[in-house]
């Protein structure tokens, strides 16, 4: 019988389905946005009393620019708002905040100051290190850090796997463990692309807005249940030591 692993080092959310939440109440798809803030609070808060050391959240990627005007208006506002209601919160139970993204000229400069405002006050914590992808793109930042080892004339021998994540946003960020995306999609959508390479991914089928601690806890024990080989042939040993039957 298997035994049960650990819990993942480094948990993502790719949050889906705000816009379905809404057509199915018969509500703008702003509404949807508006609605998933109360997932977004309740999973950092349940990650972190799990002991999940470092949480990233998806939250608007380099496609998204090209939704309507209006829709990434208000979410500009809404990421805004959360930002200043939640950012007292965060800095007392210990999170770091990063942003992973944030390049686009098109983002308003009063939503670049408060992000900056929120890093610079979390910044110091370590209770745990939460990172929203915003205004991010995994191949933009594979092709910035193939642009930054040119611009250092890196010899082509010299240039590793690890040499090369170096140069990525971060690069004291573990690599994901666990990928969860709602709604039952399953794309990967330009997400941490480097990153995600041998993580785990979970499909649960409720939509963003819904998303509590409680999935989010099945989500843990699904991984907590999987073989991970990282394309080796052998099985892994367990936490008690035993081999895994």
């Amino acid at each position: 019988m298997k035994s049960i692993g650990e819990l993942p080092r480094h948990v993502a959310c790719v949050m889906d389905g705000n816009g379905r939440w809404a057509a199915q109440r018969s509500l703008p798809r702003t509404a949807g946005h508006e609605a998933a803030e109360a997932a977004v609070i309740d999973v950092i808060e349940a990650a972190r009393s799990a002991g999940i050391k470092w949480l990233s959240l998806y939250a608007f990627s380099t496609e998204n620019w090209r939704r309507p005007a209006g829709e990434v208006d208000i979410l500009m506002r809404l990421v805004r708002r959360a930002i200043r209601k939640h950012a007292p919160a965060l800095h007392a139970r210990g999170v770091r905040c990063r942003f992973l993204g944030v390049s686009d000229p098109r983002i308003p400069p009063r939503l670049v100051q408060d992000i900056t405002d929120l890093m610079t006050l979390t910044g110091d914590n370590r209770q745990m290190t939460l990172t929203v992808a915003f205004d991010h793109g995994g191949r933009r930042d594979i092709v910035e850090a193939a642009r930054s080892l040119i611009r250092t004339a890196t010899p082509a021998e010299q240039v590793t796997e690890a040499s090369f994540a170096q140069h990525l946003p971060y690069p004291d960020t573990p690599d994901v463990d666990l990928v969860i995306r709602t709604s039952g999609e399953q794309r990967i959508s330009n997400f941490m692309l480097w990153q995600v390479a041998y993580a785990e991914w979970v499909f649960p089928q409720v939509l963003w807005p819904d998303f509590r601690a409680t999935h989010l806890w099945e989500c843990l024990d699904a991984y907590r249940w999987r073989q991970r080989r990282f394309g080796d042939v052998r099985r892994p040993t367990t936490t008690t030591g035993e081999e895994s039957r």
